[in-house]
């Protein structure tokens, strides 16, 4: 038996006191933390280090390498169309995967939405789209390529072989407080948006209470290390930093979300939402290459159509009815005025206590759960006016639901000033 090139120890201690790992060096940790020789608490310790580190741009291209080398690579290169992706870091109300990718599809792109789910206050498109009656989220490889060719989007899971050390990483991460270290979260989405196979990509890193990203700072560094990380494995890739202090749009919940999605898909819909759809479907079809207007998509219908075709390819019954909870109950005003601002975290924590979301990636989560906004920071409202429509499952969760929207919604006597959805760009 040959002895091994590197000790996992030594490394571990290498990055602990700063030193640079080289490429063959990260290349072997993963490999061997995947076979098994290198354990999950040594594991644990690196991404300590890195967490306290950082990584250099080397590093960081050698370990996102490394990541997909661990798994299959999916190749688009036979489309017919080009290819653009999207990925956002997750916020509070965000539908907009949903409304984006058939638009997209609607001006001539292929759009290869590999989701994921929620956890926490963050909601996730799979559980959105899986409120549909007979969606379903996993495709093989072929069936991928035919939606693409035929429909031009697909919105599903990545698949076990699409860079399952990511998988692993992550999972490590979770219980050992090392997420928020911008290499890591870098390397993780970065890589599987290369495994997929895009030739473009577009960030939209939330920035605000309700997101993971809580200052601009520290949002500008993660959209920067991810454009530049995109960029030199030859992806087109542009970062747009969007608000998430307020929810977006109105509703917040698996199928109140898809409700809402169609909503603007039929030429409706909240303003902030269609915004935003607008500016980032404009900036995709550019990184595609694609001399088009994505707004008129919404008007003519097309981007509904697009939306309908890949529903049904996923084996999901476009005519059925959403879900409904079996309780919904509205929260009123207790004073008039303007809503100065509604917390995104807080209703975010509401809609996961009444089962839209989860403590855990292997949970359930409602369908039917979730909180409906019907004010809006900036919105004038009269005392026992309506400000937010709870849905549950169980009445049980109604009284915590109401505690919580009370500490979420702010009224004053003036209206605020009013605040820009598209706070920076990048790329």
């Amino acid at each position: 038996m040959s002895a091994e090139p590197y000790s996992a120890v030594s490394l571990i201690a290498a990055k602990r006191d700063g030193r640079e790992l080289s490429d063959s060096e990260i290349g072997w940790l993963i490999e061997s933390y995947l076979a098994g020789s290198v354990a999950e608490e040594q594991m644990a310790a690196l991404l300590m280090a890195v967490y306290f580190n950082s990584m250099s741009d080397q590093e960081l291209v050698s370990l996102t390498r490394a990541i997909v080398d661990s798994g299959e690579r999916m190749d688009l290169s036979r489309l017919s169309r080009p290819t653009v992706d999207k990925h956002s870091t997750g916020g509070v109300g965000d539908k907009v995967s949903l409304i984006l990718a058939p638009m997209l599809a609607a001006v001539g792109a292929a759009v290869p939405q590999l989701s994921g789910r929620g956890l926490g206050h963050t909601g996730g498109t799979l559980d959105k789209l899986e409120s549909i009656p007979g969606w379903r989220s996993a495709l093989s490889p072929s069936e991928i390529m035919r939606n693409l060719d035929r429909v031009g989007c697909v919105i599903c899971a990545a698949g076990a072989g699409l860079a399952p050390a990511d998988r692993r990483l992550y999972a490590l991460r979770d219980v050992t407080a090392t997420v928020e270290s911008i290499p890591l979260i870098a390397a993780s989405i970065i890589s599987k948006k290369l495994a997929e196979g895009t030739s473009a990509l577009l960030l939209d890193v939330k920035v605000g209470r309700g997101a993971f990203m809580k200052s601009l700072e520290r949002a500008e560094e993660l959209a920067r290390t991810m454009v530049d990380l995109g960029q030199r494995f030859g992806v087109a890739t542009k970062a747009v930093l969007t608000a998430m202090d307020d929810p977006l749009g109105r509703a917040v919940g698996n199928a109140l979300e898809v409700e809402e999605a169609l909503e603007v898909l039929s030429g409706g819909g909240p303003a902030d939402l269609v915004e935003l759809c607008v500016e980032l479907a404009r900036t995709m079809a550019e990184l595609a290459g694609l001399d088009a207007d994505p707004r008129r998509t919404l008007s003519d219908g097309s981007a509904m159509d697009h939306f309908r075709a890949m529903v049904a390819a996923q084996g999901g019954d476009v005519e059925a009815q959403l879900p409904r909870a079996k309780f919904v109950e509205r929260f009123s005003a207790a004073e008039a005025g303007y809503v100065s601002s509604v917390d995104a975290m807080r209703v975010g924590e509401v809609a996961w206590r009444l089962g839209a979301g989860r403590d855990r990636k292997e949970d359930p989560v409602s369908a039917t759960a979730g909180v409906i906004c019907l004010a809006k920071a900036g919105d004038r409202v009269a005392k026992g006016q309506p400000l937010f429509e709870i849905h549950a499952d169980d009445p049980a969760r109604l009284a915590g639901a109401r505690a919580g929207l009370q500490r979420a919604l702010r009224i004053a006597g003036s209206p605020p000033s009013p605040q820009p959805l598209i706070l920076g760009r990048l790329g």
